[in-house]
């Protein structure tokens, strides 16, 4: 597989509803143990792999990491607050759930998402889960994530899905007046 061959699965999500603040819910499972998902998820080199963000130390403690978002050059103090090896990771709004299953790991995503961008977010994070799949399975396509996500065609087409699944309209992409890429 490679990148040029990649293509999204259709989009399967929830979302919990509070206000303008919703919280995404995304699972996957994954044919790899629950050890090697929590190297991924927490190792700076692996997210630099799959993740939309880059850290400058490991996940895995309590502490403090710089994290940046892919595409921004702001970066952000985040506190890890929970990190119970190989189990349950937690830092800002993101919550990580990792459940052995027969002979994998059901990972599930908990991130606390403006409702105005949920489908964007949740069409982002449904690319990350499917280059992390590759990855941990020794055929890495890189990361897709970002403004390179979003022009990405797949990336289009769940955003649209999801906006439809969770029952709101599909934030117009690219925003009215922008450059054409």
């Amino acid at each position: 597989m490679n990148r040029e061959q990649y293509t999204p699965g259709p989009a399967n999500a929830q979302v919990r509803k509070d206000g303008e603040k919703w919280t995404l819910i995304l699972v996957r499972e994954l044919r790899h143990s629950p050890e090697k998902v929590w190297e991924a998820l927490t190792d700076p080199a692996h997210l630099r792999e799959w993740a939309p963000f880059e850290v400058d130390g490991s996940m895995g403690a309590v502490g403090t990491v710089k994290l940046t978002w892919v595409g921004t050059a702001t970066t952000m103090e985040t506190r890890v607050t929970r990190a119970e090896a190989p189990k349950v990771l937690e830092y800002n709004d993101t919550r990580w759930e990792l459940e052995p299953m027969n002979g994998g790991t059901r990972l599930t995503l908990w991130a606390s998402i403006d409702r105005r961008f949920i489908s964007m977010g949740a069409a982002g994070w449904h690319i990350a889960f499917d280059t992390l799949d590759y990855f941990l399975s020794g055929n890495p396509i890189g990361r897709i994530a970002g403004g390179e996500a979003m022009k990405f065609e797949g990336w289009q087409r769940l955003n649209a899905e999801y906006a439809q699944q969770f029952g709101i309209q599909a934030p117009n992409w690219p925003p009215k007046g922008a450059p054409k890429s």
